[in-house]
């Protein structure tokens, strides 16, 4: 139980954390609009992004771990007073980012092909490489921007990485309604107008970032932009050392997610149907643990930096019973109101409503199952990555999602015969490994030793 000791971790998490929160679902809500607006387009167009947007995403999550390993790494030298480090590790994250950016391009401007041999129809190829032959120049962008972020939140100035990511919510909703459907005299550019309208906003929302880091007084003295253009061998060496492996951690986790919608797809359209709405549902409760995670990194990593194993262990412990109680609140929202959340994506005259409604319900009964474990997970590879250890976190999650979650979740839905259930169990069985396996790992490997009460300040 929580006692006043803990309650200053427990302000300075809510400072770092619910910006991070912000953040998150405001990016999810620009994707939703961009998804809702070429929906009013067209179908075709439709299907085009959505298959575009998650090939964008699995080069996102692989290229995402230079600039989330860096936020540990950062922390750790803030908090040890290394100055010269700070500037060498951030700089290094921004050239991994920009690099991985433009040298997966190529897949980007000729993805037809490879979506034809997917088995994706020949005019959603062609659609959905019209899209990405744009959208592919801000795959740099964003990596730039998850780079400063962090950078940012090692600072503990998350305040600013929320504002600017809700600033650009309106104004990309804004340039889709004047590219896409082509108002305003502007010429009507379909996906292709959604594409400059998201790399429009990504580059705007990269300057505000360059610039507040520029500006911010307590981040001069790292002098990060200052002789940009050096290489620096060895400090960019530890930070893709600490990234990649965040990067196919990721893509292991995600593609346990894709996997999961192959497979309900084999069982039928309307379990399809319901299976999206409800992991778009729990991605959204889901936010609350991710930002919860990237707090975790700073606060760890802040202990690592001070050598305070203790004070490690209070933050830790904190952050573990916050996510618990967001996780009891998105659990009870499931239970009570899952039917109404269900229905809110769906148009009251479709024939097929009520079935998909009460498939969608019933997913919800399973993702509140696999809730805590969920959150349990990404909080443990946050603690993790703020002690620099990815390596083998990467390999557990391989094994928990893949050995053990995607097998189990074609089992029970397949030869066994539970259908839809048999795979949300299967997702919740790797989930639940993962935890239990990761969580292990930091509390019997990373906080162990001196117990006592650290005088060391929050």
């Amino acid at each position: 139980m929580l006692t006043p000791r803990y309650r200053p971790h427990i302000l300075a998490t809510l400072s770092l954390g619910l910006p991070l929160i912000g953040s998150h679902l405001a990016r999810m809500a620009i994707g939703v609009g961009d998804t809702v607006m070429i929906g009013w387009y067209g179908v075709e167009p439709l299907a085009a992004l959505v298959i575009a947007t998650s090939f964008f995403h699995i080069l996102f999550f692989l290229g995402m771990g230079f600039g989330t390993g860096v936020m540990g790494l950062i922390a750790s030298d803030i908090a040890a007073g290394r100055q010269t480090e700070v500037r060498r590790g951030a700089r290094m994250a921004l050239w991994l980012s920009a690099g991985f950016g433009l040298a997966v391009m190529p897949l980007m401007w000729w993805s037809e092909p490879i979506l034809l041999g997917l088995g994706q129809t020949a005019t959603v190829s062609a659609l959905a490489q019209e899209y990405l032959r744009i959208a592919g120049w801000g795959l740099a962008v964003v990596l730039g921007q998850l780079t400063l972020a962090s950078y940012l939140a090692a600072l503990e100035r998350t305040q600013i990485v929320m504002w600017v990511t809700l600033a650009g919510l309106p104004l990309n909703l804004a340039l889709n309604w004047v590219l896409i459907f082509g108002n305003l005299g502007a010429p009507e550019l379909g996906v292709e107008g959604a594409a400059i309208a998201s790399v429009t906003v990504q580059v705007a929302q990269l300057v505000a970032l360059i610039g507040y880091a520029a500006w911010l007084p307590m981040a001069r003295r790292y002098n990060l932009f200052q002789r940009f253009w050096r290489p620096d061998w060895q400090a960019m060496w530890q930070v893709a050392r600490t990234g990649w492996p965040i990067g196919l951690t990721m893509v292991a986790e995600g593609g346990l997610f894709v996997g999961s919608n192959i497979m309900m797809g084999w069982i039928g359209i309307p379990q399809l149907a319901a299976h999206g709405i409800a992991l778009q549902i729990t991605s959204v409760t889901f936010m609350a643990h991710l930002g919860l995670s990237n707090a975790a990194t700073v606060r760890v990593g802040q202990a690592k930096g001070r050598g305070d194993r203790a004070w490690m262990r209070d933050a830790a412990l904190t952050i573990c019973w916050m996510s618990l109680v967001f996780s009891t609140v998105f659990i009870l929202i499931y239970l009570l109101f899952a039917e109404d959340l269900v229905r809110l994506y769906l148009d009251p005259a479709d024939p097929q409503g009520p079935q998909i409604v009460a498939l969608g319900a019933m997913l919800l009964m399973y993702a509140a199952l696999f809730q805590l474990t969920d959150a349990f997970q990404v909080i443990a590879l946050g603690f993790l990555r703020g002690v620099h250890d990815t390596g083998v976190p990467m390999v557990i999650a391989g094994f928990s999602y893949w050995i053990i979650g995607m097998p189990v979740a074609w089992a029970l839905a397949f030869p066994l015969g539970f259908g839809p259930a048999g795979l949300w169990l299967g997702m919740c069985a790797g989930l639940s490994v993962a935890a239990v396996l990761l969580m292990r790992r930091f509390w019997r490997g990373h906080a162990r030793g001196d117990w006592t009460r650290s005088a060391t300040p929050v």
